[in-house]
Protein backbone atom coordinates (compact mmCIF):
# COMPACT_ATOMS: atom_id res chain seq x y z
CA UNK A 1 0.00 0.00 0.00
CA UNK A 2 1.27 3.49 -0.74
CA UNK A 3 1.46 5.85 1.66
CA UNK A 4 0.70 10.14 0.75
CA UNK A 5 1.83 12.51 3.36
CA UNK A 6 -0.33 15.60 2.98
CA UNK A 7 0.38 19.02 1.97
CA UNK A 8 -2.67 21.62 2.26
CA UNK A 9 -2.10 24.89 0.78
CA UNK A 10 -4.20 28.10 2.29
CA UNK A 11 -2.67 31.28 1.35
CA UNK A 12 0.74 29.91 -0.07
CA UNK A 13 1.01 28.25 3.60
CA UNK A 14 1.23 24.79 5.08
CA UNK A 15 -1.91 23.99 6.67
CA UNK A 16 -4.08 21.52 8.55
CA UNK A 17 -7.87 21.96 8.97
CA UNK A 18 -10.50 20.34 11.23
CA UNK A 19 -13.80 18.26 9.27
CA UNK A 20 -13.07 20.56 6.59
CA UNK A 21 -14.13 23.66 8.75
CA UNK A 22 -11.68 26.70 7.36
CA UNK A 23 -12.09 28.77 10.02
CA UNK A 24 -10.15 25.89 12.06
CA UNK A 25 -6.70 26.63 9.94
CA UNK A 26 -4.13 25.97 11.64
CA UNK A 27 -0.91 26.80 10.07
CA UNK A 28 1.88 24.59 10.03
CA UNK A 29 4.60 25.64 7.98
CA UNK A 30 5.42 28.74 5.65
CA UNK A 31 8.28 26.72 3.15
CA UNK A 32 5.37 24.67 1.63
CA UNK A 33 8.38 23.08 -0.57
CA UNK A 34 10.72 22.18 2.98
CA UNK A 35 8.02 20.26 3.71
CA UNK A 36 7.90 18.00 1.23
CA UNK A 37 11.63 17.72 1.26
CA UNK A 38 10.98 16.58 4.75
CA UNK A 39 8.46 13.94 3.71
CA UNK A 40 11.06 12.86 0.87
CA UNK A 41 13.76 12.53 3.24
CA UNK A 42 11.87 10.19 5.53
CA UNK A 43 11.42 7.92 2.79
CA UNK A 44 8.13 9.36 0.99
CA UNK A 45 8.11 8.30 -2.62
CA UNK A 46 4.15 9.95 -3.06
CA UNK A 47 2.62 13.00 -2.14
CA UNK A 48 -1.05 14.31 -1.76
CA UNK A 49 -1.25 18.08 -2.41
CA UNK A 50 -4.33 20.00 -2.20
CA UNK A 51 -5.27 23.51 -3.38
CA UNK A 52 -7.72 24.71 -0.41
CA UNK A 53 -8.35 28.35 -1.80
CA UNK A 54 -8.36 26.79 -5.05
CA UNK A 55 -11.23 24.50 -3.44
CA UNK A 56 -13.42 27.21 -2.50
CA UNK A 57 -13.20 29.66 -5.79
CA UNK A 58 -11.31 27.84 -8.11
CA UNK A 59 -8.65 30.43 -8.46
CA UNK A 60 -5.30 29.74 -8.96
CA UNK A 61 -3.43 31.85 -6.03
CA UNK A 62 -1.29 28.92 -4.73
CA UNK A 63 0.10 27.84 -8.24
CA UNK A 64 3.41 29.44 -7.07
CA UNK A 65 3.68 27.13 -4.19
CA UNK A 66 2.58 23.94 -5.53
CA UNK A 67 4.96 24.37 -8.72
CA UNK A 68 7.75 25.09 -5.78
CA UNK A 69 6.88 21.59 -4.59
CA UNK A 70 6.93 19.64 -7.58
CA UNK A 71 10.08 21.44 -7.87
CA UNK A 72 11.35 20.23 -4.99
CA UNK A 73 12.40 16.37 -4.53
CA UNK A 74 11.18 13.54 -7.41
CA UNK A 75 8.36 12.01 -5.55
CA UNK A 76 5.08 11.62 -7.76
CA UNK A 77 2.77 14.18 -6.78
CA UNK A 78 -1.02 14.24 -6.76
CA UNK A 79 -2.95 17.83 -7.46
CA UNK A 80 -6.91 18.44 -6.41
CA UNK A 81 -8.56 21.74 -5.44
CA UNK A 82 -10.16 23.73 -7.68
CA UNK A 83 -9.43 21.51 -11.13
CA UNK A 84 -12.71 22.60 -13.15
CA UNK A 85 -11.47 22.82 -16.78
CA UNK A 86 -8.60 20.78 -19.11
CA UNK A 87 -6.42 24.10 -18.76
CA UNK A 88 -5.52 23.58 -15.38
CA UNK A 89 -5.13 20.16 -15.94
CA UNK A 90 -2.67 20.60 -18.16
CA UNK A 91 -0.83 22.94 -16.47
CA UNK A 92 -0.56 20.74 -13.50
CA UNK A 93 0.35 17.75 -15.38
CA UNK A 94 3.05 20.27 -17.33
CA UNK A 95 4.55 21.44 -13.78
CA UNK A 96 5.43 17.89 -13.06
CA UNK A 97 2.13 16.26 -10.94
CA UNK A 98 1.93 12.63 -11.37
CA UNK A 99 -1.80 13.11 -10.70
CA UNK A 100 -4.67 15.47 -11.29
CA UNK A 101 -7.87 15.31 -8.33
CA UNK A 102 -10.87 15.77 -9.72
CA UNK A 103 -13.40 17.13 -7.43
CA UNK A 104 -16.40 19.09 -7.46
CA UNK A 105 -16.01 19.61 -11.41
CA UNK A 106 -16.94 15.96 -11.44
CA UNK A 107 -20.24 16.32 -9.66
CA UNK A 108 -21.31 19.17 -11.71
CA UNK A 109 -19.53 18.33 -14.68
CA UNK A 110 -20.17 14.81 -14.97
CA UNK A 111 -19.13 14.47 -18.85
CA UNK A 112 -15.93 16.04 -17.87
CA UNK A 113 -14.83 13.67 -15.84
CA UNK A 114 -15.31 11.44 -18.22
CA UNK A 115 -13.73 13.38 -21.12
CA UNK A 116 -10.40 13.50 -18.58
CA UNK A 117 -10.98 10.18 -17.52
CA UNK A 118 -10.62 8.83 -21.25
CA UNK A 119 -8.04 11.44 -22.52
CA UNK A 120 -5.44 11.11 -19.77
CA UNK A 121 -5.98 7.24 -18.07
CA UNK A 122 -4.50 7.01 -14.89
CA UNK A 123 -3.43 10.56 -14.33
CA UNK A 124 -6.86 12.01 -13.32
CA UNK A 125 -7.91 10.78 -9.75
CA UNK A 126 -11.64 11.45 -8.64
CA UNK A 127 -11.92 12.84 -5.32
CA UNK A 128 -14.70 12.35 -3.38
CA UNK A 129 -15.17 14.11 0.18
CA UNK A 130 -18.38 12.70 1.69
CA UNK A 131 -20.66 14.33 4.04
CA UNK A 132 -23.12 11.44 6.34
CA UNK A 133 -22.21 9.71 2.87
CA UNK A 134 -23.15 12.30 0.88
CA UNK A 135 -20.49 14.01 -2.24
CA UNK A 136 -19.74 17.69 -0.82
CA UNK A 137 -18.12 20.39 -3.21
CA UNK A 138 -16.72 24.15 -3.47
CA UNK A 139 -14.46 23.03 -0.53
CA UNK A 140 -16.91 20.92 1.15
CA UNK A 141 -18.96 23.88 1.67
CA UNK A 142 -22.02 22.55 -0.13
CA UNK A 143 -23.68 19.04 0.15
CA UNK A 144 -24.74 17.06 -3.27
CA UNK A 145 -27.30 14.65 -3.92
CA UNK A 146 -25.01 12.15 -4.81
CA UNK A 147 -24.46 9.59 -2.64
CA UNK A 148 -20.62 8.32 -1.95
CA UNK A 149 -20.52 5.19 -2.75
CA UNK A 150 -22.60 5.22 -5.79
CA UNK A 151 -20.76 7.90 -6.81
CA UNK A 152 -17.50 6.22 -7.09
CA UNK A 153 -19.35 2.96 -8.99
CA UNK A 154 -20.62 5.29 -11.91
CA UNK A 155 -17.49 6.76 -12.14
CA UNK A 156 -15.11 3.54 -12.46
CA UNK A 157 -18.03 2.40 -14.89
CA UNK A 158 -17.19 5.64 -17.24
CA UNK A 159 -13.25 5.15 -16.90
CA UNK A 160 -12.09 6.15 -13.96
CA UNK A 161 -9.24 4.11 -12.17
CA UNK A 162 -8.78 6.08 -9.02
CA UNK A 163 -10.54 7.44 -6.22
CA UNK A 164 -9.27 9.42 -3.05
CA UNK A 165 -12.60 8.63 -0.55
CA UNK A 166 -12.55 11.22 2.61
CA UNK A 167 -15.13 11.13 5.09
CA UNK A 168 -14.90 14.78 6.10
CA UNK A 169 -16.41 14.05 9.49
CA UNK A 170 -12.53 12.13 10.29
CA UNK A 171 -10.75 14.42 8.55
CA UNK A 172 -8.54 16.02 10.82
CA UNK A 173 -10.59 15.07 14.05
CA UNK A 174 -7.81 12.82 15.06
CA UNK A 175 -10.34 10.10 15.94
CA UNK A 176 -9.85 7.68 13.60
CA UNK A 177 -10.84 6.98 10.13
CA UNK A 178 -14.17 5.19 8.71
CA UNK A 179 -12.70 1.61 7.88
CA UNK A 180 -16.37 0.54 6.97
CA UNK A 181 -16.62 2.95 4.25
CA UNK A 182 -13.02 1.76 2.88
CA UNK A 183 -14.41 -2.17 3.22
CA UNK A 184 -17.58 -1.25 1.40
CA UNK A 185 -15.95 0.23 -1.76
CA UNK A 186 -13.21 -2.59 -2.19
CA UNK A 187 -16.85 -4.90 -1.61
CA UNK A 188 -18.98 -3.20 -4.30
CA UNK A 189 -16.23 -1.36 -6.32
CA UNK A 190 -13.37 -4.13 -6.43
CA UNK A 191 -11.73 -3.01 -9.86
CA UNK A 192 -11.33 0.80 -8.61
CA UNK A 193 -7.71 1.88 -6.79
CA UNK A 194 -9.41 3.11 -3.46
CA UNK A 195 -7.08 5.83 -1.31
CA UNK A 196 -8.06 6.39 2.49
CA UNK A 197 -8.37 9.72 3.56
CA UNK A 198 -9.45 11.49 6.48
CA UNK A 199 -8.50 10.72 9.96
CA UNK A 200 -6.02 8.19 10.27
CA UNK A 201 -4.31 8.33 13.17
CA UNK A 202 -3.13 4.72 14.03
CA UNK A 203 -0.49 2.02 12.94
CA UNK A 204 -3.63 -0.25 13.37
CA UNK A 205 -5.71 1.52 10.70
CA UNK A 206 -2.70 1.49 8.15
CA UNK A 207 -2.56 -1.89 8.66
CA UNK A 208 -6.67 -2.32 8.67
CA UNK A 209 -6.46 -0.87 5.37
CA UNK A 210 -3.44 -2.50 3.95
CA UNK A 211 -4.97 -5.91 4.66
CA UNK A 212 -8.48 -4.99 2.54
CA UNK A 213 -6.75 -4.37 -0.31
CA UNK A 214 -6.65 -0.43 -0.38
CA UNK A 215 -4.51 0.87 -2.63
CA UNK A 216 -3.14 4.02 -1.10
CA UNK A 217 -3.37 5.85 2.22
CA UNK A 218 -3.41 9.60 3.04
CA UNK A 219 -1.82 10.90 6.48
CA UNK A 220 -2.02 14.60 7.26
CA UNK A 221 -2.61 15.69 10.85
CA UNK A 222 -1.43 12.78 13.01
CA UNK A 223 1.92 13.26 11.22
CA UNK A 224 2.59 17.01 11.60
CA UNK A 225 1.05 16.54 15.19
CA UNK A 226 3.86 13.70 15.93
CA UNK A 227 1.05 11.41 16.89
CA UNK A 228 2.49 8.93 14.40
CA UNK A 229 6.17 8.88 12.53
CA UNK A 230 6.18 8.90 8.74
CA UNK A 231 8.74 6.22 8.93
CA UNK A 232 7.15 4.05 11.22
CA UNK A 233 3.59 4.32 8.61
CA UNK A 234 5.61 3.73 5.28
CA UNK A 235 6.94 0.45 7.30
CA UNK A 236 3.69 -0.69 8.46
CA UNK A 237 1.96 0.26 4.77
CA UNK A 238 4.56 -2.43 3.22
CA UNK A 239 4.83 -4.80 5.94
Amino acid sequence: MDIYPAIDLKDGRVVRLTRGDYGTAEVYADDPAAVARSFAAKGARFLHVVDLDGAKDGALSNYDAVRSILAATDMFVEIGGGVRDERRVRAYLDAGAGRVILGSAAVKNFPFLCDMAEKYGEQIALGVDARDGMVATDGWLETSREEGVAFCRRAFEHGVKSVIYTDIARDGAMQGTNLEVYRTLRREVPGLAVTASGGISSLEEIRALREMGVAAAIVGKAVYLGALRLEDVLKEAQA
